[in-house]
């Protein structure tokens, strides 16, 4: 039965379109593992090592102490990725799957770190950046424009997530562009807004799903 006022086709709170709890762990646990992994992977690093100039990605290429770590994060991170987009049965089936490809991407971007210090790697820039764009658009091709949509998949909340995002990627990438000097906190912060906001959708859905449960039913 779907509840009072909202139809049976779009009732979120519905189990088949319910968040299960892996879901919600993979959310939550993403955010974890890319700070938790950077700011570790950083405290190994020389005296000399700048997070502020320096890139995440520089952690996991070859010659960084410890490179596993970051690598292993990426890996991680990736696979969480992944999971939420399976997830996310709420969600436009196109966001979902643009969040699937970001994780896809992240896992080659792993499996192509960057070359020594000074050195390019085409493949890791290419992968690094058609991630940081799927995360960055995700939240519109997932948004719902039914009005009873959990927040997080509104289309007016999803376009400011997008906004605040693409913010974010173009002062990284200027960063990149022009070498500037504060690559690392660009590339940081970008990192954690994509992170953090699978997780706040989810957490959308999940008291959406709540609140649905315990309205009258009809």
């Amino acid at each position: 039965m779907a509840a009072r006022g909202r139809p049976a086709a779009l009732a979120y709170g519905g189990l088949v379109r319910a968040v299960p709890w892996w879901g919600v762990f993979s959310s939550a646990t993403a955010p974890v593992l890319l700070i938790g992994g950077w700011t570790q992977a950083d405290a190994l690093q020389p005296r000399s090592f700048d997070p502020v100039r320096q890139s995440v990605s520089s952690l996991a290429r070859a010659g960084a102490t410890d490179r596993w770590l970051m690598t292993a994060a990426f890996v991680l991170v990736a696979a969480c990725y992944i999971a939420t987009g399976l997830a996310l049965r709420p969600a436009a089936s196109a966001g979902r799957l643009v969040l699937v490809a970001a994780g896809l991407a992240g896992v080659l971007v792993a499996a192509n770190p960057e070359a020594v210090a000074g050195g390019f790697s085409f493949a890791h820039a290419l992968w690094a950046g058609v991630g940081f764009a799927f995360l960055t658009a995700w939240p519109v091709a997932a948004s719902q424009r039914d009005p009873s949509a959990p927040w997080g998949l509104r289309p007016a909340i999803a376009i400011s997530a997008v906004l605040v995002t693409a913010a974010l990627l173009a002062w990284f990438v200027v960063e990149v562009v022009s070498g500037g000097g504060q690559l690392g906190l660009a590339e940081r912060l970008l990192g954690v807004a994509q992170v953090i906001w699978p997780l706040l959708v989810v957490l959308s859905c999940r008291v959406d799903r709540f609140r649905w449960a315990r309205a009258p039913q009809r």
